[in-house]
């Protein structure tokens, strides 16, 4: 079961990087990117269809992981997407919340959450 979970946030963590970076790469590691990744297709698959050998398809894959990698090291956008997916979804259930809150505890905290936000921009 641990595997199936750490394989899903792999799986999570290769698709964010590369909705996020994804065009930053060449036509051709796009290619064999989203078949293998995204589309699940088997290394022979894709060298069978490209003409090029398995191993090839590998190491494109590896290499591409690393560039992603290393292109969110340089800018973290993911992380600042996530971070602030995070806060927008404190002031959504803040605003569950809103009748049970003071107004003046309710402003103060989506003050800050904003403010937190802001920062991070």
């Amino acid at each position: 079961m641990i595997s199936k979970v750490m394989r899903m946030e792999k799986f999570v963590e290769q698709t964010l990087l590369y909705d996020f970076y994804g065009e930053l790469l060449t036509v051709h590691q796009r290619r064999i990117y989203e078949d293998v990744v995204l589309n699940d297709y088997s290394l022979s698959e894709v060298a069978d269809d490209l003409g090029i050998s398995r191993q090839g398809v590998h190491d494109n894959i590896k290499r591409c992981n690393k560039a992603l990698q290393d292109y969110e090291a340089k800018l973290h956008l993911v992380e600042k997407f996530l971070s602030i997916k995070e806060k927008v979804h404190r002031i959504h259930e803040l605003s569950k919340k809103c009748e049970k809150l003071s107004k003046q505890e309710l402003v103060f905290q989506v003050e800050n959450i904003s403010q937190e936000i802001l920062e991070e921009l």
